[in-house]
């Protein structure tokens, strides 16, 4: 008997469920052991907070997650702010020179490894003799993740329909309050996304703040990662299971607000 093929087979299903499976059991598995009660992860103890509020009581730790919060919000912000300028110059500066290299520089760190760009970022801030610390790897975040937040940007500028922007300039707008009118409002989805990416992108980086950081600005990963080389404690976990929460808050929160602004920019009058 033939299958439809909007109707899910059992084949399908159960490839949806060892996928997701594969994808979030080792999530599942790490928060269920952040409260574990017993000092050995891999012993189960009994359930318990302590590891909750060791982590509330390590200064250390506190200072490396606040560190990595303030890096985020502020190169997230950068990035989404250069690279939605960008975004709009690839796509509505199709004439002038030079486009065809702007384009490939600055989605040169999409494809680059991130040990070189780490490398070069140090040499640069080396020559300037610039001291390391918050500032230069706010500085090494924004130019990782600007270019992901222009990509995210650009594919939805180029979805837009400009006539409409252009109708409102037709009836007396200027281009700049054409653009907040009328495309800015549609294309805001796409600007809360890119800013949550950059802002994810900062939060797990490794690599390249481990170059750019200095003694006293450590970030929370360099911290944990340094903490595992030594042996996984307990405390690993439940910082962990804190950043998966807080990461799926900021991510319904933003969903949230990017529906009601499309749903806004819709309902809205463009002129």
């Amino acid at each position: 008997m033939a299958v439809h093929p909007l109707r899910l087979s059992r084949f399908n299903v159960t490839s949806l469920v060892l996928g997701l499976a594969f994808l979030y059991l080792p999530i599942v598995i790490l928060v269920i052991y952040s409260f574990n009660a017993s000092r050995l992860v891999t012993v189960w103890g009994g359930w318990s907070t302590r590891w909750y509020t060791e982590f509330f009581n390590d200064r250390a730790m506190l200072d490396a997650a606040w560190m990595s919060l303030c890096v985020g919000v502020v190169s997230a912000t950068l990035a989404t702010l250069l690279g939605t300028l960008a975004a709009i110059a690839l796509t509505r500066g199709a004439g002038f020179r030079g486009r065809m290299l702007m384009s490939g520089m600055l989605y040169a760190p999409l494809v680059m490894p991130e040990v070189i760009t780490g490398l070069s970022l140090l040499l640069l801030f080396v020559a300037l003799d610039a001291g390391r610390g918050f500032v230069t790897v706010t500085i090494a975040h924004t130019t990782l993740t600007m270019c992901f937040v222009a990509v995210v940007v650009q594919s939805r500028l180029a979805g837009i329909d400009r006539s409409i922007e252009e109708a409102a300039m037709d009836l007396g707008r200027d281009p700049l309050r054409a653009f907040i009118a009328v495309t800015l409002p549609l294309i805001w989805p796409a600007i809360a996304a890119g800013w949550m990416l950059a802002f994810t992108l900062s939060l797990d980086d490794l690599v390249i703040a481990s170059f750019t950081t200095g003694p006293g600005s450590a970030t929370l990963p360099i911290r944990i990662y340094s903490e595992v080389r030594l042996g996984v404690k307990p405390e690993i976990n439940a910082i962990c299971t804190l950043i998966v929460g807080f990461i799926a808050v900021v991510i319904v929160l933003a969903s949230l607000v990017s529906k009601l602004s499309s749903a806004r920019g819709e309902s809205a009058a463009p002129l």
